[in-house]
């Protein structure tokens, strides 16, 4: 039996014949809530999900000239009963594995790397040779600088039936001088790993090819329910591997009067039960009110795949589409009533309701100290929220999660 979820969330076609699609039955039991709490309404229907060959195969067919214009269709056309829309982040970046050199006429010579390589072994290593020889050359080097790119297209009515691609839009540049034309380098990795170049989103680097789209490697494709199946399902197989030494576990108390051992999971009696963080966003927008709204249309999901220690890491980080003019965070001579309003403003701003508890999971847009004020007010009966959002806001505050 084929593990999609597993396959996708490595970012691999499904086995089997090549083929646009595959059509596959999405497992139904994902845990979004702990054990006795009701599990947010999910589709049952199989959905036919987009592999990443098809998608490098649109991306390669893109021409610059149009390709931001021509991404979601080309993508929606590829993928019949898939409607998709992008959604640029700003995330700039810039790769060493793909620079090339160029001479001054502009001839390509190869690989920037095995050109230094190659230019240091004719001079025995001598880098003072090599910097001579090279600094009034008129030789330069191209890099390869882009940003993220999020496509989105749903999969049925659930919070998490939906599909993200993560993509880079990137540019070549004729990033500069193959050699500081002003200091010589102090090792062959400052040759390798150039430095004195400017590198900015916002670039006059003249540019030589792109934009370009290229799904990411690893978590490149996800369907967010089929992640968020195998996430819970990872951490309770981690969890459950540890019970053994867990049942064994005691924590010793020390005081004036006592001296005694208590077993770890009597101390921590929802060790096994524990839901991932990743998990708890999507159940607590499904159960607020910013479940108006679908939730691609306001995140995108930087999605890690990893083994770390020869265990397999599995998350994600929250990434806002809009962001607050401006952070809110906690001062001891704002009243609680004050910060209402402050949270009130910026669900107006990013046009959806609660979104300021979800940029506060996020950890940087609003602090999670504003979060703890408001239970504190909603508890004393000095404010209020809609009910479905204040049971998320408090049940958080008794339990924080933060990305």
């Amino acid at each position: 039996m084929i593990d999609l979820a597993a396959q996708i969330s490595q970012n691999r076609p499904p086995d089997g014949p090549p083929a646009t699609t595959r059509t596959a039955a999405i497992d139904t039991k994902a845990l979004f809530l702990p054990r006795g709490r009701r599990r947010p309404k999910m589709t049952d229907t199989p959905v036919r999900l987009p592999d990443a060959a098809t998608v490098e195969a649109v991306l390669n067919g893109l021409d610059p000239a149009s390709a931001d214009a021509d991404l979601a269709p080309a993508l929606s056309t590829a993928f019949p009963g898939f409607s998709f829309s992008t959604a640029p982040v700003d995330d700039f970046y810039w790769r060493g594995d793909t620079r090339t050199v160029l001479t001054s006429d502009g001839t390509r010579l190869g690989d920037h790397h095995d050109w230094i390589k190659h230019g240091l072994a004719e001079v025995d290593g001598d880098l003072t040779a090599f910097w001579n020889r090279h600094r009034e050359s008129g030789g330069k080097f191209t890099e390869w600088r882009g940003t993220a790119v999020f496509a989105f297209s749903p999969t049925g009515p659930g919070v998490a039936d939906f599909v993200q691609l993560a993509l880079g839009r990137e540019i070549e540049v004729l990033a500069g001088p193959v050699v500081d034309p002003n200091y010589r380098p102090y090792s062959a990795d400052d040759l390798f790993d150039p430095s004195w170049v400017k590198r900015e989103p916002e670039t006059d680097a003249p540019v030589l090819a792109g934009p370009v789209y290229r799904l990411s490697r690893r978590g490149g494709l996800v369907h967010m329910r089929s992640f968020l199946a195998a996430r819970q399902r990872l951490e309770r197989d981690q969890r459950e591997a540890q019970r053994p030494e867990l049942e064994a576990r005691f924590i010793r108390e020390v005081g004036l009067n006592y001296d005694r051992e208590t077993p770890f999971l009597e101390l921590n009696p929802d060790w096994f039960d524990f839901v991932p963080r990743e998990n708890r966003f999507f159940a607590d927008w499904e159960r607020s009110s910013a479940s108006s709204d679908r939730v691609f249309a306001h995140w995108a999901f930087d999605i890690k795949d990893f083994e770390d220690h020869g265990r397999r890491q599995l998350n994600f980080i929250p990434r806002p589409l809009k962001m607050p003019a401006e952070r809110l965070l906690v001062d001891e001579s704002v009243s609680v009533h004050r910060l209402m309003e402050r949270i009130e403003a910026i669900d107006a701003e990013i046009d959806l309701p609660f979104a300021w508890f979800f940029l506060m999971t996020h950890g940087h847009w609003v602090d999670p100290d504003v979060g703890d004020a408001i239970a504190g007010g909603l508890r004393a009966g000095r404010v209020r929220l809609p009910d479905k959002d204040a049971a998320v806001l408090l049940e958080w505050a008794d339990k924080r999660y933060l990305f």
